[in-house]
């Protein structure tokens, strides 16, 4: 039992945490490659474009022992690529006719969508059902009004049936929440391995 509601809260991290790194790569990738190319006229754009760019590889590894530690999903290492010679032009040349960085960044960027969706889901699966539990609790304490499917929580009867929607809520929600959870984890496990075949 303990070990079920420690899997279920690391589920619920692990959706938030989607959510917050999603936002995070979605708002760096726009932002570093709009004032890498605005700025590349000037000698402080390329430098910025280059780190950019090689930043996939870094932010794959932290999505591949992210998945592994919350998911146990194994998701294969990724080599270190090699500093390249030449000039820094030549070093942005070669990272921007890179296809599998690219496909990298765009797989990175398309987070915010899957984020945006754990966001909601890790409410509706994790936090809305133990809300739900406690309408019995917060009926007694008068704190709080609930209502769902057009019933508000204002008798203790109204209340017992909350709480059991809680419960079946709760039940289902955490199968469909490591499902997600699963998803997500596959999803990050193809985009390691099409980066790593490069």
């Amino acid at each position: 039992m303990n070990q079920m509601i420690r899997k279920h809260v690391r589920n619920f991290c692990f959706l938030l945490i989607t959510f917050a790194t999603g936002l995070f790569y979605f708002c760096f990738y726009l932002v570093g490659i709009t004032f890498g190319v605005a700025m590349s006229f000037t000698i402080v754009g390329i430098p910025i474009l280059y780190y950019v760019l090689r930043s996939t590889e870094t932010f794959l590894q932290h999505e591949r022992i992210r998945t592994k530690v919350y998911t146990d999903i194994s998701v294969r290492t990724i080599p270190i690529r090699s500093q390249e010679e030449g000039s820094l032009w030549e070093k942005v040349k070669t990272e921007l006719l890179n296809g599998h960085n690219w496909r990298a960044i765009i797989g990175l960027t398309l987070q915010i969508g899957m984020g945006l969706v754990s966001l909601v889901c890790a409410a509706l699966f994790y936090f809305a059902p133990i809300i739900l539990l406690l309408a019995p609790v917060l009926y007694l304490f008068d704190f709080t009004s609930i209502s769902l499917f057009g019933i508000e929580n204002k008798t203790l009867s109204s209340s017992l049936i909350f709480m059991l929607l809680g419960a079946v809520f709760l039940w289902i929600g955490t199968y469909l929440g490591n499902g997600l959870v699963k998803m997500i984890g596959r999803y990050t496990r193809r985009l390691v391995k099409d980066f790593a075949r490069r």
